[in-house]
């Protein structure tokens, strides 16, 4: 069957004309995804004292939508500790930020979770045991 070229040439304008319309659509920050805590290693450093290093994920798009800031949760989903992302890592996927932290001592588990500026809170966190 062979397609007239009138009709490719209608298929063509329709899908140029919704390149445009959906182009700066899909690339505004709401595509951008929410940020995903990655990975977590903890270190107990004294008695009550952890060092947190959390790699997060997220498709920063500038100062408008990037991951700002990830937290330490215990089970009751209470902030212990948040560590401040204080500029995008657009160029630098996913990256590890580092906190050191004083958990109480009936906190045996935490919560690890990301938020960006465009989403807030929402992403892939992650549960770790501290190390005795």
């Amino acid at each position: 069957m062979r397609i007239p070229k009138k009709l490719i040439r209608i298929i063509g304008v329709f899908i140029t004309s919704l390149m445009c319309v959906v182009g700066p659509v899909a690339s505004s920050p709401v595509f951008a995804g929410k940020a995903d805590v990655f990975e977590v290693k903890v270190v107990k450093t004294e008695a009550d004292i952890y060092r947190f290093s959390v790699t997060v994920s997220h498709a920063d798009e500038g100062w408008d939508h990037y991951a700002d800031r990830w937290d330490v949760l215990d089970a009751k989903r209470n902030v212990l500790g948040t560590r401040v992302l204080m500029h995008p890592h657009e160029n630098e996927q996913p990256f590890t930020r580092s906190m050191t932290l004083s958990i109480p001592m009936h906190v045996k588990a935490v919560t690890i979770r990301a938020r960006d500026k465009g989403h807030g809170y929402g992403g892939s966190e992650v549960r770790v045991v501290l190390p005795k």
